[in-house]
């Protein structure tokens, strides 16, 4: 049989280590690849094109949301799962809206792991317990007519708000970016005005409640 390949990104080598240490002890499950943030995991999607990415949700540089809906719009048969601490349904959500198949809880037990990863190679979606019915029945609910208030922004622009609620400085992001100073002002003076945001204690807090970026962070 064909093995499942997977593509893993997670910020924390240890975490890296024991996911892929349990996902090689897996029958006909390949390793591909393995990313430390947001960036390097697209550029590995986009090179290897594994079936399946497992992402970190507080990914550096690219939030595991952001690099969600990117790699599900590069290639909508590539099955992506989150890997997260949080429950909270506001991340569950966005993660549905993104294009994921799967939300796992990083405190799951192993054979969730193995039950996630196979679940979304089948084409089926897969939630930790934990969160599923109660998710899944909101979601429903507010499917129709929710919305995203990142949605309001340009893919450009969520990328130079997280990088900013970070603490990126914005010469430093137009270094990263490969674009001006002047640029980044510019677009970080639109996303504010847009999220009526007027401060960066304000922008790291929406960053937070959105889902770009980790409490931990």
């Amino acid at each position: 049989m064909k093995p499942i390949r997977v593509l893993l990104a997670d910020d924390h080598a240890l975490v890296r280590a024991g996911i892929r240490g349990l996902l090689q002890g897996l029958r006909d499950v390949e390793v591909v690849g393995e990313a430390g943030d947001g960036h390097e995991a697209l550029r590995l999607v986009e090179k290897l094109r594994p079936e399946v990415v497992l992402l970190d949700i507080g990914l550096p540089g690219l939030s595991g949301l952001e690099v969600a809906g990117r790699v599900t719009r590069l290639d909508a048969s590539i099955r992506v799962v989150i890997l997260s601490m949080h429950t909270s349904e506001e991340f569950v959500l966005r993660a549905l809206r993104a294009g994921c198949a799967g939300y796992l809880l990083k405190d799951s037990a192993v054979s969730e792991l193995e039950l996630a990863v196979r679940a979304v190679a089948r084409g089926e979606t897969y939630l930790s317990p934990a969160v599923s019915k109660r998710v899944v029945d909101d979601y429903v609910k507010r499917s129709d007519g929710a919305v995203n208030p990142l949605e309001a922004l340009t893919p450009r622009q969520r990328e130079i708000l997280q990088l900013a609620a970070e603490g990126h400085s914005s010469k430093d992001i137009a270094q990263r970016l490969g674009i001006s100073y002047r640029t980044v002002e510019g677009h970080r003076a639109q996303l504010m005005e847009r999220l009526d945001l007027h401060d960066l204690a304000g922008l790291v807090r929406f960053a937070v409640r959105v889902g770009l970026i980790t409490p931990e962070q």
